[in-house]
């Protein structure tokens, strides 16, 4: 059978239905990517659609799930701009054939198991407004665990530290088109922090505005000093490659975080006892 007759994509611009911007409200598009995200991709998906703003498309692009996430993506076939599932070679090969796609003055990324909050997305195009020569936007974002413990991140984007380790979530920010067009694709080498290299290209021009709303209910992953590891590793190259820091002092920090990091479960404990006090 053909791909068409298994109906591996679909959206409102497969039936000649295209979103529209404005001067004054321009088309935001919103990306997600997803892998057998079934349990979560319909509050991804109604999180969008519940936004105040007009004129978004969203783009969903999936890793050829096999648990049902397709069958959720076609019952929003018409709420929805467009979504395609295909194989992949993971989320920043999704994001870049996405990209592809967009047609947004506005890009963003959001989580196939995140939500945005109400009014995010207007609360990004009046900080736009409020900084015309901004071409990326962040702000606050509610991280929750698995475990209960939940912490809010996300802070003004500052060269000197952004230099030094990621500290602003892509989930919680938006990127001028132009911006990306002129940094060209996600580098797919990088598995966990394509992302944070991305903005390391930028360098110490980058035009950056902050609000301090949460934006974003963003859910955490399972604790796994494995995934810390390889993002601590990613983090330091991408800082050598860039030229941003010496190899030495990269593989200093980069034991420093994973110190760090081996003590977030007494952390994440700490914060449910917390949690339960109060």
């Amino acid at each position: 059978m053909q791909a068409e007759d298994l109906r591996l994509a679909g959206g409102r611009r497969l039936k000649g239905i295209f979103a529209e911007g404005s001067v004054d409200q321009p088309l935001v598009t919103v990306i997600t990517a997803v892998y057998n995200g079934q349990p979560y991709v319909a509050g991804c998906l109604e999180s969008v659609l519940r936004q105040d703003y007009p004129n978004i498309e969203h783009i969903v692009l999936d890793g050829a799930s096999n648990d049902g996430t397709v069958d959720v993506l076609r019952e929003y076939d018409d709420r929805i701009a467009l979504w395609r599932s295909e194989p992949d070679t993971g989320v920043y090969d999704a994001w870049n054939k996405a990209l592809a796609e967009a047609r947004g003055e506005w890009i963003c990324f959001l989580g196939a198991d995140d939500e945005f909050l109400p009014g995010a997305i207007s609360a990004y195009i009046a900080l736009a407004n409020r900084n015309p020569q901004a071409e990326y936007l962040c702000s606050r974002v509610n991280w929750v665990h698995s475990s209960g413990y939940r912490r809010m991140i996300g802070e003004p984007w500052r060269w000197r530290k952004f230099s030094k380790t990621t500290c602003v979530p892509h989930t919680g920010s938006m990127h001028r088109r132009s911006l990306l067009g002129r940094l060209g694709a996600f580098d797919t080498s990088y598995r966990l922090l394509a992302d944070y290299e991305f903005l390391l290209r930028a360098g110490r021009q980058l035009n950056a505005a902050y609000m301090p709303v949460i934006t974003v209910m963003m859910r955490g992953g399972g604790i796994s000093s494995t995934y810390g590891s390889k993002a601590f590793e990613e983090e330091a190259r991408a800082q050598v490659e860039t030229g941003e820091r010496n190899k030495a002092l990269a593989t200093i920090h980069k034991f420093v975080q994973k110190a760090k990091f081996s003590l977030r479960p007494i952390r994440f404990a700490l914060g449910r006892i917390i949690a339960r006090v109060k």
